[in-house]
């Protein structure tokens, strides 16, 4: 029995440590780049000023600066667009660990132009800064879950992808932290604060190598079973894992000699369409409803609520702190709860804070304690964010598609992830500017419409395998159509698979 223990221990262990590299260096960065960006407002709002008036001999007005400061933020967003773009060739061209360890050159290069930028009197530095940091956070916001996903057994597979987002909450608390005037959010050291990004990269770059790839590429992409028996032995801890072998052969006899999918095969794939609705909505509705706008713009946010200038810096360690300790909760319940259900239930628990937010902000200086009643508002808007859809929807590329179809997936679903972040980017101080109190209204719309749209045409994948959730997708599909027909083509494939598999594993065993 404790034989037994200290192999499960060893599973746990080795997983852990690769979850660990990878995502320290991988979604990490994400979190970590747009929490530190918060910090300098004023203090490269002011190089900006300083660098026009040597070269021009004039002062910016305010909007100007203001204008040239969105940019540099926004910026970010634009880099993620390209750089899920770029996640699925690399993915399938050097593989998922590969792809992320040569993700770094992005980092090392955005780091070189941050700290370069004062001394050589140049914002523009910073713009292609924050687009290289964006590239690389755009990669590993693809690549990583993948990675987690295809390694990870069935049982742990929905906790280890949901790590992506206990490591993107740590990295938007640390980077709070470390954006802190006594730290390094000072006018001094604000260029430092910007390359502080560049030490999870390094760590990453000595540990990963270390670590295995995923056991699903090294057999379905390069059909190398050695290897893969090699990955699934050190990541499993034991040497009988049959039953997991025999799922991937499965889906490699599946695919067969097809190549992975390009962009446009995927939207033309009309027995994929309803799992690309689900995860395009989902992704869209991840940034549009407006929590990631919270890191971007906390000062509006919290000066909007009442609280001082000269506390907002430690309110938003609160608001990383809340979401990191979420993020951790729902790491532990999503295996006994299910994926539908924390997505759904976080998005109307959202709705109803967004609401409880607008009256709050709407008494404000009517009835005394509204802007504590505001603050708490955005902690549960932020706790309730990470209980589900923070880290639910970077899984679902993963377990709704095929080793073929994932990279695409992911590229499409990252895609509508950055471009909607970009707008929410852009956007957010207006419609503050504009609707006042009532700025959280139309977040609170598009969260009661996630939570119906997810309710309605996502299947549970709680420790059900591709072909089973497949399955499911294929009766929501057809529903109101002849089943008995649909039945009976379903079981003879499903037959047809399964003497596939076993003909392909009597042939490796000669």
């Amino acid at each position: 029995m404790s034989k037994a223990n200290k192999k499960r221990e060893g599973c746990t262990l080795t997983l852990a440590l690769t979850v660990c590299s990878a995502a320290i260096g991988g979604t990490f960065q994400y979190g970590y780049n747009i929490s530190i960006i918060n910090a300098p407002t004023s203090h490269v709002q002011k190089f900006i000023n300083e660098t026009c008036m040597k070269r021009w001999g004039t002062a910016l007005e305010s909007s100007q600066v203001t204008l040239i400061w969105t940019i540099i933020v926004s910026t970010f967003s634009l880099g993620g667009l390209l750089g899920s773009l770029l996640a699925g060739p690399m993915a399938i061209q050097f593989g998922r660990k590969g792809s992320l360890l040569l993700n770094n050159c992005f980092l090392f290069f955005s780091t070189i132009l941050a700290l370069s930028s004062r001394s050589a009197g140049s914002f523009e530095m910073l713009i292609l800064a924050r687009l290289l940091v964006g590239v690389n956070a755009g990669v590993s916001m693809n690549i990583q879950p993948m990675y987690f996903g295809e390694s990870a057994p069935k049982n742990l597979r929905g906790a280890v992808a949901f790590s992506s987002a206990v490591f993107t909450a740590l990295g938007i608390l640390l980077g709070q932290i470390t954006g802190l005037t006594e730290v390094l959010g000072s006018e001094s050291l604000w260029p430092y604060l910007l390359a502080s990004n560049a030490l999870p990269g390094v760590v990453q770059m000595l540990t990963l190598p270390w670590f295995p790839e995923s056991p699903r590429y090294l057999l379905i992409d390069k059909g190398d079973r050695e290897a893969c028996g090699r990955a699934l032995k050190r990541l499993r801890a034991c040497s009988v894992f049959n039953a997991e072998m025999e799922e991937i052969l499965q889906e490699r006899v599946g695919t067969g000699d097809a190549r992975a999918k390009t962009l446009w095969e995927l939207f033309t794939d009309q027995s994929l369409r309803r799992q690309l609705c689900t995860v395009m909505a989902a992704s869209s509705a991840m940034m549009l409803s407006g929590n990631d706008s919270i890191y971007f713009y906390a000062s509006y946010i919290f000066q909007e609520a009442g609280i001082p200038v000269e506390k907002i810096q430690y309110v938003t360690i609160g608001t990383g702190a809340c979401e990191f300790t979420s993020a951790l909760v729902c790491n532990l319940l999503i295996e006994r709860v299910g994926r539908r259900l924390l997505l759904a239930g976080g998005y109307m628990l959202m709705a109803c804070w967004a609401l409880v937010f607008t009256v709050a902000l709407s008494l404000q200086g009517k009835v005394e304690g509204m802007p504590y009643l505001s603050m708490v508002c955005v902690f549960a808007y932020i706790l309730s964010f990470g209980m589900g859809p923070a880290g639910v929807t970077g899984i679902l590329p993963a377990e709704l598609f095929d080793q073929m179809a994932r990279p695409a997936a992911y590229m499409i679903a990252g895609s509508m992830m950055w471009i909607n972040l970009f707008l929410i980017g852009m956007a957010f101080p207006f419609i503050v500017n504009s609707l006042g109190q009532f700025c959280f209204i139309p977040f609170g719309a598009i969260c009661v419409t996630a939570c119906l749209f997810i309710g309605f045409t996502l299947p549970e994948t709680k420790g059900r395998t591709l072909a089973e959730i497949t399955e499911e997708f294929d009766k929501l599909n057809r529903k109101g159509t002849t089943n008995g027909l649909f039945n009976d083509g379903q079981h003879e494939q499903t037959q047809s698979l399964t003497d596939q598999t076993l003909e392909y594993l009597e042939i490796e065993k000669i």
